[in-house]
């Protein structure tokens, strides 16, 4: 019998298949995604692409909210703390206040919602994926 994975485990997981959907889905033809705040490309493998979040992965409710990440370099995401405001001008007025207010929203995912949640993410990230073979 397979153990279960802890809570803590299970995000990790989500957090990965996550972020690599996130840079497939927004990547060129050829793999290079743009990053929203500065426009450096990178292949969305390498090249410090990350999945860079408006509003911080510790709100919940916008963690895993595909208008609320998208590609940004290392640069920008880690060692300029996201350039919020630069990202907020990426989203445009309506979309970073809509993201600021849900993000103050408490929500609770059961293991069963946030497995589901790596389900979805692992079949479109399989259907990208083929893409770049």
């Amino acid at each position: 019998m397979a153990k279960k994975l802890s809570r803590t485990k299970i995000v990790k997981k989500l957090d990965v298949v996550f972020s690599r959907y996130i840079r497939l889905k927004n990547a060129d033809h050829l793999g290079y995604c743009t990053c929203v705040t500065c426009g450096k490309k990178g292949y969305f493998e390498k090249d410090g692409i990350q999945a860079g979040h408006f509003m911080s992965r510790k709100h919940y409710s916008t963690r895993w909210d595909e208008n609320n990440v998208f590609p940004q370099c290392f640069g920008c995401n880690v060692m300029q703390q996201g350039k919020q405001f630069e990202f907020s001008i990426f989203l445009g007025e309506k979309t970073s206040n809509n993201l600021l207010q849900l993000s103050k929203q408490i929500v609770k995912f059961s293991n069963l919602d946030l497995e589901e949640k790596i389900s979805y993410y692992n079949k479109l990230v399989n259907d990208l994926d083929l893409n770049y073979i």
